[in-house]
C-alpha cells in the first residue's frame, strides 16, 4: 500500500512518465535505424512533419496544464477527480486532445525524418489509443455522471 491515493498516483505517474520515455526513445532508434524514403525525403514532408510537431507539442502541454498530474495520470482511478470534466480548450477541439497530440508528434518526427516504418509504428500508437479510449471514455464519463449525481 502506498499510504494515499495520492501517492499510488504520483507513482503510477513515474512509471507511466518513465515506460513513455523508453517508448519515445526506441521509436527514435526505430526511425535513425530503418531506411528512408526518398519519395518522403523532401522539403513539403519535412514541412508538414514541423508542423505536426507543433500543434502536437500545443496539445499535449496544454491537455496537461488543464488537468494536472493527478488528472493526467489516471488519477481518477485512484479517487481523485477534478471538480469538473474539462471542457476548455484544447478538449473543446478534442475530446482527447493529449492522444491526438501524441499521435501528431510520432507521425511529425516520422516525417522529419522520412520515415515510413515510423507512419506505420504512428498508426499503431494511434490504434493503441483508440482501443485504450473504448475503455476509458465510458470510465470517464461515468464517474463525472455519479460525481455530479451526488453533488446535487
Amino acid at each position: 500500500s502506498f499510504g494515499s491515493n495520492y501517492m499510488a498516483c504520483f507513482f503510477i505517474g513515474l512509471t507511466i512518465l518513465a515506460l513513455g520515455f523508453h517508448r519515445d526513445f526506441r521509436f527514435y532508434e526505430l526511425i535513425e535505424s530503418q531506411p528512408k524514403s526518398a519519395f518522403l525525403d523532401q522539403d513539403s514532408f519535412k514541412l508538414v512533419g514541423n508542423v505536426l510537431l507543433v500543434i502536437g507539442t500545443i496539445l499535449v502541454l496544454t491537455s496537461y496544464w488543464k488537468l494536472g498530474y493527478t488528472g493526467t495520470f489516471l488519477g481518477d482511478y485512484f479517487d481523485i477527480l477534478l471538480e469538473e470534466r474539462v471542457t476548455s480548450f484544447p478538449f473543446n477541439i478534442f475530446d482527447n486532445p493529449m492522444y491526438i497530440g501524441s499521435t501528431c508528434n510520432f507521425l511529425g518526427l516520422a516525417l522529419r525524418s522520412a520515415s515510413p516504418s515510423g507512419i506505420i509504428i504512428s498508426g499503431f500508437v494511434y490504434l493503441v489509443y483508440w482501443i485504450g479510449l473504448l475503455f476509458e471514455e465510458p470510465y470517464t464519463e461515468e464517474i463525472y455522471r455519479q460525481k455530479n449525481k451526488k453533488s446535487m
